[in-house]
């Protein structure tokens, strides 16, 4: 009987080894590779779903993990979203939420699930900053016709 070359993922020494292969794979570019790495990349999201701290970590706190891993400034972060280094800065001081499509750059990025970042936070808006326990949750309010008690 053949052993088979990959198998369902059972510890954290495999699961490296698998995506350290998956990205090789992938920098080789050969199209006659797409079932395994098809193959791969189950293995590794079925680790990931079953086995992350994602959701212990918001998104932005993930965000800097991830640029810390991957020796990222927030510029570097800037030309990777092609977003402006203001807007970068905003979304790691949680003054701006992520878009959609950051969302997905993000995502095809750090090769992690769009889910990951596509998870409610809070924001700290310059409009309600002094109020005691003020905050948003990656939505914009508008506080113009709002009478401060």
């Amino acid at each position: 009987m053949n052993t088979l070359k990959y198998t369902i993922i059972k510890n954290e020494e495999q699961y490296n080894e698998y995506c350290n292969t998956l990205e090789e794979l992938l920098v080789k570019g050969d199209r006659t590779l797409t079932d395994e790495i098809e193959l791969l990349t189950l293995l590794i999201e079925k680790w990931d779903s079953e086995n992350s701290s994602f959701d212990e970590l918001t998104p932005v706190e993930l965000l800097k993990s991830l640029m810390e891993e991957n020796n990222l400034k927030a510029v570097d972060l800037a030309r990777i979203l092609n977003l402006s280094k203001g807007t970068v800065s905003k979304i790691l001081n949680c003054q701006k939420g992520l878009s959609k499509e950051t969302i997905r750059r993000l995502s095809d990025h750090f090769k992690v699930n769009q889910e990951a970042f596509n998870r409610p936070y809070k924001l700290v808006n310059e409009i309600n900053r002094h109020f005691r326990n003020a905050s948003l949750m990656n939505t914009r309010k508008n506080m113009e016709n709002r009478v401060a008690v």
